[in-house]
């Protein structure tokens, strides 16, 4: 029996071995989520590029982690 990889890297198939896929789907996810802003509280904080963090309450740019925003 084989068990589907769940999330974004189900796109890749059978390609690459389940533990990258399962890698890259968890990478992923947190990538798209959105986060908490430092400034004005509000869940609206996406990320732009690598790095680069957007708020789209307050409209201020943020420097954090790649895929991750901390504070």
């Amino acid at each position: 029996m084989v068990k589907k990889t769940k999330g974004s890297g189900k796109r890749y198939g059978p390609r690459y071995g389940k533990v990258i896929r399962q890698k890259v789907s968890k990478i992923e996810a947190k990538k798209n989520k959105s986060y908490k802003c430092p400034s004005c509280n509000a869940l609206r904080l996406k990320r732009v590029m690598a790095g680069i963090w957007h708020c789209k309450r307050c409209d201020t740019k943020f420097a954090g982690r790649a895929y991750s925003f901390k504070e």
